[in-house]
C-alpha cells in the first residue's frame, strides 16, 4: 500500500520489515540554523526520507513591496538573508537601476564590490564556524567570530549597521568613504590570508572532520542543475557557473579572480569549495582598493522613482548562490510586484535527495553544508 502521509515519502524495504519511524528535528533543534522543520522518516537510525516544513518566520516580504516606494522597500532586503545584508541590498538596487534605465558611477560600483566581497568573507566566515560546531569542533567558531568582528567593524564605521547593514542608495552609495576605509580594507584582507591558512590546518585533514564530511550529501552536477542549486553547492559539484563571470554587474568585469569547483558534490568539497572562495574575495579586495576611481557616488535619478511601466528580473552571486529579483512596474511610485528568488529556499530542494541513505547524525552536518538562513527561506 502506497505510503500517502506526505509526498515526500516513498515506500521502501526496511530491515527485517520493520515498521520506519517518523521524528521531527525542529523547529527548536538548534543544528537546523533558524526555525526549520524537518520530518525524518528513519530505518533504525537510517534516513530513507524527509520533508522540509518551512515558514515559521514568514513576514510577507513581497507583499510588503507591493505598499511601499520602491525606496522605502529597499531595508526590508536586508532582513531575508540578515548574515548577507550588503548582497540583497545590492541585487534589489541594481535591479531597480534597470528598471529605470540608470547606472550607478563607476566609484559607486567599485566601492559595491569591496562591501559586497567582505560580506562574502562575512557570511562564509558564520558558515564556516557554526557548521564546525554542528559536527563537534568548538575552536574554529572563535577563530571565525574574531574576524567576522573585524569585517562589521568596518561596515558600522562606513553606515554605522553591523547586521543589517544597509549600505546602498539605488542610484549608488549611501555614504561616501570614510577616511581610512582603503587602509583598513586592505590591512584585513593582508592579515586574512594568513587567518585562512590556519582554519584548515585545523580542518581540512583533521581525521574527525574528513569522516564527518567526506561522501556524505553527495549531489551529482546533473541532480543540482536539475533542481536549480546555485552558488558552493552547484561549484562543488564540478559546475563552474558564478554570475560574477557569467553575466558581470558592479566591477566585477575589471578584476581577476577565479571560480573554485569541486569533484564529488559532498559535503567535504562544499567546505573546501568556500575556503577558497575566502581566498578569491581577497584578491577581488585587494585588487579594487588599489584603484577606486574619484567622482561621485550618486546617479542622476529623481528623487521621487516612477519607472516606466514593464517588468525586469536581475540578479547576483550571494554568498549561498543566486538571489534574483523580479518587479513589475506599472509606472507609479511603488511596485505592482516583487517577487525574489532566494538561494537558501532553492538550495534546502536539495536536501531530501543529499540526505537519504545517511545517518540521523549526517542530517546535522547536511543542513550546515548548505548554509541557509531561514529569513531568506521563509522571507
Amino acid at each position: 500500500m502506497a505510503d500517502t502521509r506526505s509526498p515526500a515519502f516513498t515506500v521502501e524495504q526496511t530491515v527485517l520489515g520493520a515498521d520506519e519511524i517518523i521524528i521531527n528535528m525542529g523547529p527548536q533543534h538548534p543544528s537546523t540554523h533558524g526555525v526549520l522543520r524537518v520530518k525524518l522518516r528513519l530505518d533504525g537510525e537510517r534516513v530513507i526520507g524527509s520533508e522540509c516544513i518551512i515558514g515559521y518566520l514568514h513576514r510577507g516580504v513581497e507583499k510588503i513591496a507591493e505598499h511601499r516606494t520602491y525606496t522605502q522597500f529597499a531595508p526590508y532586503v536586508d532582513r531575508m538573508d540578515y548574515v548577507a545584508a550588503v548582497s540583497n541590498g545590492l541585487g534589489y538596487c541594481e535591479t531597480v537601476e534597470k528598471l529605470l534605465g540608470a547606472e550607478a558611477p563607476p566609484r559607486a560600483r567599485v566601492v559595491r564590490t569591496i562591501l559586497t566581497e567582505l560580506q562574502r568573507i562575512a557570511s562564509h566566515l558564520l558558515w564556516l564556524g557554526t557548521h564546525a560546531l554542528d559536527i563537534g569542533a568548538l575552536t574554529p567558531i572563535f577563530y571565525c567570530l574574531r574576524e567576522r568582528e573585524e569585517i562589521l567593524k568596518i561596515f558600522e564605521k562606513y553606515c554605522g549597521a553591523r547586521l543589517t547593514t544597509h549600505a546602498f542608495r539605488i542610484g549608488g552609495l549611501q555614504y561616501e568613504t570614510y577616511d581610512g576605509f582603503e587602509q583598513e580594507t586592505r590591512r584585513f584582507c593582508e592579515d586574512f590570508r594568513i587567518k585562512v591558512d590556519e582554519y584548515e590546518r585545523l580542518l581540512t585533514e583533521n581525521r574527525i572532520w574528513v569522516g564527518r564530511t567526506k561522501g556524505v550529501g553527495i549531489l551529482t552536477a546533473q541532480q543540482a542543475i536539475d533542481l536549480g542549486v546555485t552558488g558552493p553547492p552547484l561549484r562543488a559539484c564540478g559546475v563552474a557557473w558564478d554570475i560574477r563571470k557569467a553575466m558581470p554587474y558592479a566591477a566585477y568585469d575589471q578584476y581577476q579572480f577565479d571560480i573554485p569547483t569541486g569533484k564529488n558534490g559532498d559535503t567535504y568539497d562544499r567546505y573546501l569549495v568556500r575556503m577558497e572562495e575566502l581566498r578569491q574575495s581577497i584578491r577581488i579586495c585587494l585588487q579594487a582598493i588599489e584603484n577606486i576611481p574619484s567622482g561621485p557616488i550618486m546617479a542622476r535619478i529623481g528623487k521621487v522613482l516612477k519607472p516606466p511601466p514593464g517588468e525586469v528580473y536581475h540578479s547576483i552571486e550571494a554568498p549561498k548562490g543566486e538571489i534574483g529579483y523580479y518587479i513589475v512596474s506599472d509606472g507609479t511610485t511603488q511596485p505592482y510586484r516583487v517577487r525574489v528568488r532566494p538561494p537558501s529556499f532553492i538550495n534546502l530542494q536539495a536536501f531530501d535527495t543529499m540526505v537519504r541513505g545517511h545517518l540521523v547524525a549526517d542530517v546535522v552536518a547536511i543542513i550546515g553544508t548548505l548554509d541557509i538562513v531561514l529569513g531568506e527561506v521563509d522571507r
